[in-house]
């Protein structure tokens, strides 16, 4: 295996794909004594590792720039997050999974507390190699279960260096692993009879292979948290420059690479001279580079080279159906995965599809009014992200009751989630079993118990006399 930096083709990392089997051997050993420890000795673990994280945090910001291709800036903000989400796992393990019991004299003790599942595969994406899977790993180990840990094939040192962070804060080898590798060991390990549950982050495509093969075996816990095609629903306001760069954030931040980017621009007909042109001026004005250009860079790159072709590809594809270019898909380099940021009105496309286009490439349809506008926000399958930028309270409160996504903004981004609260979509977009805040809540299971010291037991009714 090798990992090359997108921004300069240069080789950044290379190693061996890992055995499976070995990492499920040493994962089983190692449960039981880990899920017996007191929750409080493994929060002290986990906050260790917050710590080491914030010994490292220049390097990992620096490697994760590197593998990632985007700007330095913004890696340091995802380091930033890996630590914070530690504090938040501790308060949501409190709230989500805490323990309760209700004393009667002649009932005994009802109790309920929590179990961890066991040994857990993480599967993590490349455009948050260290922030996405330590949602789900953190979680994990707080609830007292084991993680095998498969980072992305496309970033596999992040993921090498996460685990590394964990394992030098005291927490053993055994109870996080890195299992390095591609698609064949993503299936051996989702599919093996002795991992006890599947945590994924990824494609929609990906995620539904992994629910299909897991269908006839409910005993495994699966959480998929996948992709979106996001919409931004644009009625009247006198903010435009405040809309178009909320716009622009939604749409371009991590080079459209986030699954919360919004896709779809749903402009009604009041506005759509105001905004749209908006939205183009900034956009041309927004510096795509290198991570450690200097001034930063608003953008890098996309993953790979392979990505960026098919993104090019798919701006062709769409202006063949239809679509009139608002502000073209640019690549300076053939070489390197650079894209500039790029708009199609799609309002005349025949047949639009309702796919995820996982890069820097916004779509505007323009529509009659809220009612239209609504409609179009819901017409795909997926249900992630959308926001509503403009109007009144009462047209978000129509909104929110209407709109069909996990996440629902007011003049905020469609990336503007709080890891503080629930994070996950309906639809092609996750499983109903969102992540972040309620994480908690696919990491234990919960186990009801009445409880007496002494058996205290009698049959009033039924028995034969003598």
């Amino acid at each position: 295996m090798i990992s090359t930096e997108p921004a300069t083709g240069k080789l950044l990392w290379k190693g061996e794909a890992g055995s499976v089997e070995q990492a499920i051997d040493t994962a089983v050993k190692a449960k039981t004594d880990w899920a017996r420890q007191p929750v409080g000795q493994r929060i002290e673990l986990v906050r260790r590792f917050a710590n080491e994280v914030r010994k490292q945090a220049e390097p990992f910001a620096e490697l994760i720039a590197r593998e990632t291709g985007k700007p330095l800036w913004e890696a340091k903000t995802e380091v930033e997050a890996v630590i914070g989400k530690v504090e938040i796992s501790v308060t949501a393990y409190a709230e989500r999974t805490g323990q309760k019991k209700l004393n009667s004299a002649l009932q005994g003790t009802a109790a309920l507390r929590h179990k961890p599942h066991g040994v857990m595969a993480v599967l993590g994406p490349y455009n948050f190699p260290a922030h996405l899977p330590n949602g789900h790993i953190v979680p994990a180990l707080i609830a007292g279960n084991v993680v095998i840990f498969k980072p992305s094939e496309k970033t596999p040192a992040v993921g090498e260096f996460l685990v590394k962070c964990f394992n030098a804060s005291g927490i053993p080898q055994g109870v996080v692993q890195c299992l390095l590798g591609g698609v064949e060991e993503g299936k051996a390990l989702v599919e093996h009879a002795m991992v006890d549950g599947v945590l994924f982050t990824g494609s929609a495509r990906a995620g539904i292979a992994i629910n299909r093969k897991l269908a006839s075996n409910p005993a495994k816990i699966v959480a998929l948290e996948m992709g979106g095609n996001n919409p931004i629903v644009m009625l009247d306001t006198p903010k435009i420059e405040d809309a178009a760069a909320t716009i622009i954030q939604s749409a371009f931040t991590t080079a459209g690479q986030r699954c919360t980017a919004a896709r779809r621009l749903i402009v009604v007909d009041s506005i759509y001279d105001k905004i749209v042109p908006a939205v183009k001026q900034l956009a041309e004005k927004l510096i795509v580079g290198e991570p450690f250009a200097d001034p930063q860079p608003f953008m890098g790159t996309v993953i790979d080279n392979q990505t960026a072709d098919l993104l090019s590809e798919s701006f062709v594809a769409l202006i063949s159906r239809g679509g009139k270019p608002v502000m073209h898909m640019k690549r300076p380099d053939e070489q390197l995965p650079f894209l500039s940021p790029s708009i199609i009105d799609a309002t005349e496309m025949s047949d639009r599809p309702d796919i995820e286009l996982f890069g820097p490439l916004l779509q505007v349809i323009r529509v009659n009014d809220f009612d239209a506008a609504i409609t179009e926000a819901n017409n795909t399958r997926y249900g992630l992200s959308a926001s509503l930028m403009g109007g009144k309270p009462e047209d978000f409160e129509r909104f929110w009751f209407e709109a069909r996504a996990g996440i629902l903004n007011w003049n905020r981004p469609t990336n503007g989630a709080s890891s503080a609260a629930p994070f996950g979509g309906v639809g092609l977009s996750g499983n109903h079993r969102p992540a972040a805040f309620y994480a908690a809540d696919y990491c234990a299971y919960p186990v009801a118990s009445t409880e007496m010291d002494q058996p205290r037991a009698s049959i009033g009714i039924g028995l034969k006399e003598g």
